[in-house]
């Protein structure tokens, strides 16, 4: 086997992938699977800006782990990549030195370890979407897949759009038809012979950490600033006093920062209003300007969603929530909509009840219920007829979702643009030898047998 590590730098936390696959020189396709996983502890390597030395040595619980998961004889052979996305995207906007200071930091640290260091980098929105989308549709076998005798199929099947949704960014990306009006959302992609014209957008301030401060600010710019404010997206039963600082400390928040002193503290209190939750986070969303044929929001081209997608991340713990612990089916849009409802009535007293290992994330699943919502109804345009198609996923057997395996197979050149050679590896050819000694083996016993009860039938008469 061979090995390939990826560290997904998320804006919440990092998380590290050990991948592996056979070592077959003509291995092109359909074998790359997850071989570990490692969550870092604490938050993501941006939020080390004070402190970029300590990103790095937040990384070393996980790449210790990786020596343990792949062999000593291959570690210097196996690739290892960090990638950082919205967060890291945010704070080179916020402080470019310090952005570079906090990567310089992680990757000296990685450096340190035996494997082939091959860069650490931020990932444009673009390349966040359309790596999710080709690690959606590579484990899916939607491009190529093997046949039983080891030859390469083009399975004529069509490609899944991919829908991500992280703490600092949103992503969509799927194939289309149409044209796409904006260059900026075009990549072509050429895969396995395949020519694929796959639309993407990356909404930067829309993950979901993100979407809360920013509802926060607008709450309390609603009501002026005042010592208490009235949350209607959180429970009744249920308040906070935070310092705005926590709020107005993104480049996400920092056009509405008020001219009060950041050390000033405001009590957020819980009253449990879906329909006014709802017309908040609305706010958050401008769909008012559009100078193409068709917009999502914030004036940003988007093509008519078609096909199926699958939607993971904060989508699918959103999803799984509702289904899991409010104990709600998610079919139609009418069914995001009543289940975001149901949490924004339900108090604190009853959510911590039905979940309470969940109690840090629970104030906020009634505001990002609604969000996701609002998100792909009015702002990706799925009705009733389209979003049944998303299927809300963590995994495909068992490898995770995300950027991280479409971004090893890029760089490690392990998808070709061209249709690979007909060929059957050792490993299948010994296998169809296999299945041809049965099947002989089974008939020479059949045709046996048959001519032994022959026989003494004939010997009986």
């Amino acid at each position: 086997l061979q090995y390939g590590i990826v560290l997904d730098a998320g804006s919440s936390h990092t998380a590290m992938f050990v991948y592996k696959w056979p070592a077959d020189k003509e291995n092109d396709t359909g074998v790359v699977s997850e071989h570990s996983m490692c969550d870092v502890e604490g938050p993501g390597i941006s939020s080390y800006s004070s402190n970029p030395l300590a990103a790095g040595i937040s990384l070393e619980h996980c790449l210790n782990q990786a020596l343990r998961d792949v062999p000593k004889e291959k570690h210097a052979g196996t690739p290892l990549y960090l990638g950082a996305t919205a967060g890291m995207r945010l704070l080179n906007i916020a402080d470019s030195r310090v952005s570079e200071a906090v990567l310089r930091a992680v990757a000296a640290t990685l450096k340190t370890y035996p494997f082939d260091f091959r860069g650490a980098k931020i990932l444009s929105g673009e390349e966040e979407g359309v790596f999710g989308w080709v690690t959606a549709n590579y484990l899916l076998e939607n491009f190529i897949k093997r046949g039983w005798l080891g030859e390469w199929i083009q399975p004529q099947k069509k490609t899944l759009g991919a829908m991500d949704f992280g703490g600092a960014s949103t992503q969509i990306t799927f194939e289309t038809r149409d044209t796409i009006e904006n260059p900026r959302n075009e990549v072509m992609l050429k895969l396995y012979g395949q020519a694929y014209k796959v639309y993407t957008h990356s909404f930067l301030c829309y993950g979901r950490d993100q979407v809360l401060k920013r509802l926060l600010s607008k709450l309390l710019q609603a009501e002026s600033y005042q010592e208490t404010v009235s949350h209607p997206c959180w429970p009744m039963g249920y308040n906070r006093s935070l310092l705005l600082s926590s709020i107005y400390d993104s480049p996400c928040t920092e056009k509405e920062r008020p001219s009060l002193a950041l050390s000033t503290t405001v009590t957020l209190v819980g009253t449990g209003n879906g329909n006014l939750c709802a017309l908040h986070v609305s706010k958050l969303f401008d769909f008012t300007n559009c100078s193409f044929s068709h917009c999502s929001f914030d004036g940003v081209f988007q093509p008519k969603v078609s096909g199926n997608f699958i939607a993971f991340s904060a989508f699918f713990y959103t999803v799984d929530f509702i289904q899991t612990v409010m104990g709600r089916p998610v079919h139609l849009p009418s069914d995001l909509k009543d289940a975001a409802e149901t949490i924004c009535a339900t108090s604190w007293s009853e959510l911590l009840l039905k979940a309470p290992k969940l109690e840090k994330r629970l104030p906020d699943y009634c505001a990002v219920s609604t969000f996701v919502y609002l998100l792909t109804t009015k702002g990706y345009s799925f009705n009733n007829h389209s979003f049944p198609n998303i299927a809300f996923q963590k995994k495909a057997g068992e490898t995770s979702m995300g950027w991280a395996l479409g971004y090893m197979l890029n760089l490690t050149n392990m998808i070709p643009a061209e249709k690979p050679s007909f060929h059957k590896s050792m490993l299948y050819n010994y296998w169809v030898i296999l299945i041809l000694l049965f099947v002989v083996t089974t008939l020479t016993s059949l045709v046996t047998a048959i001519c032994l009860l022959r026989h003494s039938k004939s010997s009986i008469i």
